[in-house]
């Protein structure tokens, strides 16, 4: 009986191991729900994310399930990102000032880059505002096709492109806190302020108040929620102030249900999208192609670029065993902007045909990035082979030769 069970649940058991398995979830979901936002029952599908409830409402709390998957859960993710991060920034790929200056550079320049190409194809248009979109990469996405990849990219690229993705995060929610008119209350932004400190002063004590964490993390998220800023980075804040030895025990416990419960919801709720009849032409559009040659191009070539500078100037420091061609390739999968494209996409544009435009060109961006990752790390796999391959055979040469001596 042993065996039997044993031989039912162990290959369940790889499969949610694997952590190639969140990309295919995530390709899948989108899928689905871009299916369902399009059926005969699309109109219900896509009010089920978005039916408010007045309980809810009144106690100045997310409104509806959209909301709460984006803002709340979501924070777990973020919190188990930010864990990653910190562990690397003590012990890991991220340890020395050289190279966690790396991802903050890219970061920069795949914002500053992709709004670049943007403006010059809308300057002076009623399209000009949309500036925003391309500059954000959406580290769900990126990061579980970067898994789906599996060790075409290797670890310590994984590491870099999360810490660069968390930095663009927060650079966008900068960016619509500040163009994009954001109402931000500067009394929960200061309580958020209060609430933090006293959760650092909490996790520096040598004893565990595990009780009184979890309290001020709930407080923390929801003064932020409160401050009008984008609620769920409150996962990072408190990933950076939770003790380096209590990382492991609370990545085990929300391991599994970030990767194969919050973030196939937050696919399945971020892409019940409407595809307009007139696609093509939407697609021909000045603000579409900004969008699109932003993301697909302007991602990687301002990461790659910016990262080459401050490294030729010795202010930065590749990561061990990387090389600059898995480094542009690592930027076009960062031109997956998702979620919050299409976030600053409903607060750039007034007029439904400018977002919906301004839609279809993230999710074509995103299959393009996709398909262009995937040959890039190709080449980069196949040129890597054949330098081994060639080294190995100058090797011999001179082996040999020496022995002709």
């Amino acid at each position: 009986m042993k065996r039997i069970i044993k031989r039912t649940f162990n290959p369940l058991k790889a499969l949610m191991e694997d952590s190639r398995t969140v990309g295919i979830l995530l390709i899948l979901s989108t899928l689905l729900s871009i299916l369902l936002a399009n059926s005969a029952s699309g109109d219900q599908y896509r009010g089920f994310w978005l039916a408010e409830s007045h309980q809810l409402h009144s106690l100045s709390l997310p409104a509806n399930f959209g909301e709460w998957i984006n803002g709340f859960l979501m924070s777990f993710f973020f919190l188990l990102a930010g864990m990653e991060i910190k562990r690397e920034l003590l012990t890991g790929e991220l340890s020395s000032f050289k190279k966690a200056i790396l991802p903050v550079a890219a970061a920069l320049g795949g914002m500053v880059v992709p709004a670049l190409i943007y403006v010059a194809f809308n300057v002076n248009s009623p399209f000009a505002a949309g500036w925003g979109i391309p500059t954000a990469t959406d580290i769900a996405f990126s990061l579980g096709i970067a898994s789906l990849l599996g060790k075409r990219v290797p670890n310590a690229l994984k590491v870099f492109l999360m810490a660069l993705a968390i930095i663009d995060d927060l650079g966008a929610i900068v960016i619509v806190a500040v163009f994009y008119g954001g109402n931000v209350s500067w009394m929960f932004l200061g309580l958020s302020v209060i609430v933090y400190l006293m959760l650092l002063a909490v996790s520096t004590r040598k004893s565990a108040f595990v009780p009184l964490q979890i309290i001020l993390s709930l407080a923390l998220w929801f003064t932020i929620f409160k401050a009008g800023i984008e609620a769920s980075i409150a996962g990072v804040l408190v990933a950076f102030a939770m003790p380096s030895n209590v990382l492991p025990a609370i990545e085990r416990v929300i391991h599994k249900p970030v990767n194969f419960l919050i973030l196939p919801l937050f696919a399945l709720a971020n892409t019940a999208i409407l595809l307009p009849e007139n696609v093509a032409s939407t697609i021909g559009s000045s603000v579409s192609i900004g969008i699109m040659l932003g993301l697909v191009l302007g991602k990687p070539l301002g990461i790659y670029l910016f990262s080459k500078v401050l490294v030729m100037l010795k202010v930065a420091a590749l990561p061990k065993k990387i090389h600059w061609n898995q480094v542009f390739a690592m930027g076009t999968l960062a031109g997956i902007g998702f979620t919050m494209s299409i976030f600053t996409t409903n607060l750039a544009f007034a007029a439904d045909a400018y977002k919906d435009a301004a839609k279809i060109a993230i999710l074509i961006s995103m299959v393009c990035s996709v398909v262009v990752s995937y040959l890039m790390f190709l080449f980069v796999e196949k040129k890597s082979v054949a330098a081994t391959v060639s080294t190995r055979e100058g090797k011999t040469e001179v082996s040999l030769s020496l022995k002709n001596i």
